[in-house]
């Protein structure tokens, strides 16, 4: 049956209508079947144009970059509240940043850290996705302590830094346990290029996971180079394959078999042994003595130029000059402290310094850094001379005899402190953490570094007794 409509039946229609599916009807005046089946087929469903359902995961948010704006956004229930912590990029689109500590409010969800510039609701955020990421300490990024490193899924990294251990350490392990949880439950989201808002298929284009459209299909075929590392875990190889696989571990195990030794290739000349890096032992065995020439060359310069230098070892010399001086040494070129480059006495005392840093082992061994400090508890002080000089006598001879050198010319130092301004206090400071350390974990480096100084100083006061130097 036709009927035709008039504004005053439209306006009689149920008002929720346009807010179910948004259902335009179009008004057809003819009654022909044509017609009647036009008007059929154009109850359509529209694209809906109401407002954005809020999303719940994270596949469905936004694809800007790890690094990206957070104005107001409506974020998960934190599971650390705000704190201030210190913050660099330095890696960023592939491309390396200066690093910039800036001190930002920290809020740790479920899914992303929120990194806001100042504590202000509402106030801009950099937030980074934890899906996908990787945390972890670093000490080679930043002179700083408690230093921690996050690297998102496209690449990027920025460093996380806050002086306090403990507080440092909470923040290290709720990330961590967030970045697992994350990416635990985000198995299944699609993988994205780095530096890229494209979404690369996961399963749509595999074989038995469904047939992938026809644009993904397209854009399949122009990246098949692509690896799909979430896709099938058992991948299929012809025989070619793998008789080019065997025929690169057979090559791979030949070569191996047949490299030269590193005595070889020392007695070839193509590996040079170094100064700087090297074993206090395996050095003084190559020079033929029980103390380095370079650290002895370094002690008569300092002894000639520098005992009434203001500050000697606590300023440091041009690091570029110092570094120079390094390479020239492990080149074993003719070396000449007195010459005009060398003019500054902080370059030659700054190599000296690096030198014993430079050591895989330090000069005193790390197993008798914990007796030692058992020591500085002994109250009586005679006691506690023979007690440490009880300890250095087992000490092997380069080990021993490097001891006497540095420590006999530290007094000599020490004999001008009225004009170099350098107490024995001062001295032990710089030279504790030089000269020990241990392998202990970050937690107990303060306590470390203050018996580190003690040790040293007492050493240097008592050096006479322990070493058996001459009182001239």
């Amino acid at each position: 049956m036709a009927t035709s409509r008039t504004p005053g039946m439209l306006s009689t229609a149920k008002p929720s209508l346009p807010q179910q599916a948004g259902v335009q009807l179009r008004v057809k005046t003819s009654g022909s079947p044509a017609d009647r089946l036009s008007q059929s087929r154009s109850m359509v469903l529209q694209d809906p144009v109401l407002q954005k359902p809020v999303t719940r995961h994270r596949r469905n948010q936004s694809q800007h970059d790890v690094l990206g704006s957070a104005v107001g956004a409506e974020i998960a229930e934190p599971l650390l509240r705000g704190e201030h912590l210190n913050m660099t990029r330095i890696l960023e689109g592939g491309r390396k940043l200066r690093k910039n500590w800036t001190s930002v409010w920290s809020i740790l969800t479920s899914e992303q850290l929120l990194l806001y510039k100042e504590e202000k609701k509402g106030s801009k955020a950099d937030t980074v996705q934890l899906c996908g990421a990787v945390i972890g300490w670093t000490m080679d990024k930043s002179s700083r302590k408690n230093v921690f490193q996050i690297t998102t899924s496209t690449g990027n990294e920025l460093l996380l830094q806050v002086d306090n251990y403990s507080t440092a350490l909470k923040w290290y392990d709720a990330i961590k346990t967030a970045i697992h949880a994350s990416t635990r439950a985000d198995v299944g989201s699609p993988l994205r290029r780095s530096s890229s808002t494209e979404y690369l298929p996961r399963h749509g284009s595999l074989p038995g996971r469904g047939s992938a459209s026809p644009s993904a299909k397209q854009r399949n075929s122009i990246n098949r180079r692509s690896i799909n590392m979430f896709g099938s875990s058992k991948l299929k190889h012809s025989s070619s394959d793998s008789s080019d696989r065997s025929g690169v571990k057979n090559r791979l195990k030949k070569f191996i078999i047949r490299r030269p030794s590193m005595k070889t290739l020392q007695e070839k000349g193509l590996i040079q042994d170094r100064v700087f890096g090297c074993q206090l032992s395996t050095l003084c065995e190559r020079e033929g003595s029980t103390v380095p020439r370079f650290l002895q060359a370094c002690v008569d310069a300092v002894d000639k130029r520098g005992l009434q230098m203001d500050g000697i070892y606590r300023i440091s010399g041009n690091l570029a000059t110092i570094q120079k001086l390094r390479f020239i040494v492990d080149q074993e070129e003719p070396l000449d402290l007195d010459h005009s480059q060398w003019e500054d006495i902080h370059v030659v005392a700054g190599a000296l310094k690096l030198f014993f840093r430079e050591l895989p082992e330090p000069l005193f061994p790390s197993w008798i850094f914990q007796q030692l400090v058992e020591t500085l508890r002994i109250k009586e002080d005679q006691q506690k001379i023979q007690a440490v000089k009880k300890l250095v006598q087992q000490l092997p001879p380069p080990n021993l005899d490097t001891m006497k050198v540095l420590f006999s010319h530290l007094l000599r130092v020490l004999a001008f402190s009225t004009k170099n301004l350098m107490s024995a206090q001062s001295l032990s400071i710089v030279f504790g953490p030089t000269l020990m350390w241990t392998e202990q974990d970050a937690g107990n480096m303060a306590v470390n570094m203050v018996y580190q100084n003690q040790i040293v100083e007492f050493i240097l006061i008592e050096s006479r007794q322990i070493f058996g130097l001459d009182r001239k």
